[in-house]
């Protein structure tokens, strides 16, 4: 069955963190205040436990994460870590497929804070996670489905099946700087074996329509996050898996441009640097795909912002995406299901 290593969940703790904030990140009722956004009217039932579990039924795994370009991570640690213990909260609290990215606070990086988060985990047995009774949208019949335990049948997922790895906004990996200061938190996944999700973080431009955001200041961040850490993190971080979301806002595809400016990289795939597919088609996965090969791309959706692309290249290739890849970039035992 296939993995989707991106989506997003908003659980009761986590909007209740928001609610009772007066500047921004906030939820004034279901409207989002961002700086550098214009106000956002959420859809509640985007973050429907019942419905997703139902676009969700044909996954071995779904993980969830912090939404980075709230900017939680950068907010003084009095302000981030409330909100990221509740979404920490929420994530144990989900029942399979779900899965979680752990998060952190980046203005005062705490690798020890990170490594109890990572070791605690997610799952304590399926069903029993806290906060479960707070989801008033679930229905009789996935309530039966929380009620399976280990092994019994597909949505059983038992204890120690602790956080995927870590997520990090993209501007936190920018350059040598930062690089080295976000170091710390990267040697903690490495002694893990654990991998890294780099996402969008905040757009700083209020200016333009409302698909702004998505289409230039993001793919900016992720252009730069891919180049960043081939350049300055790779050598000090030689064994950690990093997957950068929205195909790293194509950044591979300007290898050419790289070679003929000075670099050297062209022709030499990082077998541990994955792109994961959301947002994109078939015609930029097919050219990623030429660029890099396909043992790189693995299967994401941003989910509830948008849909798993289907790359449209045959069977073989999205069960690579799907299922192969993203088993390998969480070093998880590949379903045979």
């Amino acid at each position: 069955m296939a993995i989707d290593v991106h989506q997003h969940l908003w659980a009761p703790a986590f909007v209740d963190a928001l609610r009772r904030r007066t500047a921004s990140p906030r939820l004034d009722g279901w409207t989002l205040h961002l700086d550098g956004e214009p106000p956002y009217e959420v859809n509640p039932g985007d973050h429907d436990l019942t419905g997703r579990l139902a676009l969700n039924e044909g996954l071995d795994l779904a993980l969830v994460s912090l939404s980075s370009p709230l900017g939680i991570e950068s907010l003084p640690p009095e302000d981030a870590w409330p909100i990221i213990d509740a979404y920490h909260e929420d994530a144990r609290a989900l029942p399979a497929p779900f899965g979680a990215w752990a998060a952190t606070c980046l203005s005062a990086v705490d690798p020890a804070r990170l490594a109890r988060t990572l070791d605690e985990g997610v799952a304590r047995g399926a069903g029993n996670g806290p906060g479960l009774e707070t989801w008033p949208e679930l229905g009789p019949g996935a309530v039966r489905d929380l009620d399976r335990g280990p092994g019994q049948g597909d949505l059983g997922r038992g204890p120690g099946e602790g956080f995927a790895g870590l997520q990090l906004p993209a501007t936190a990996l920018r350059n040598a700087e930062d690089l080295a200061r976000i170091a710390p938190l990267l040697d903690v996944l490495t002694e893990r074996d654990l991998p890294l999700f780099v996402h969008p973080g905040p757009a700083t431009d209020p200016e333009g329509p409302g698909w702004w955001p998505a289409v230039v200041p993001y793919v900016q961040q992720m252009h730069a996050s891919w180049f960043a850490f081939a350049a300055f993190g790779r050598a000090r971080h030689p064994q950690l898996r990093v997957c950068f979301s929205l195909l790293a806002g194509l950044a591979p595809l300007h290898s050419e441009r790289l070679k003929n400016r000075g670099g050297d990289s062209r022709g030499l795939v990082d077998s541990g640097m994955f792109l994961e597919t959301s947002s994109y088609g078939p015609r930029a996965i097919d050219t990623i795909v030429r660029e890099l090969g396909i043992d790189v791309v693995v299967n994401g959706s941003d989910l509830p912002y948008a849909t798993a692309p289907d790359p449209a290249l045959g069977d073989a290739a999205w069960h690579a995406v799907a299922v192969t890849n993203p088993s390998r970039l969480l070093n998880r035992k590949e379903s045979r299901k």
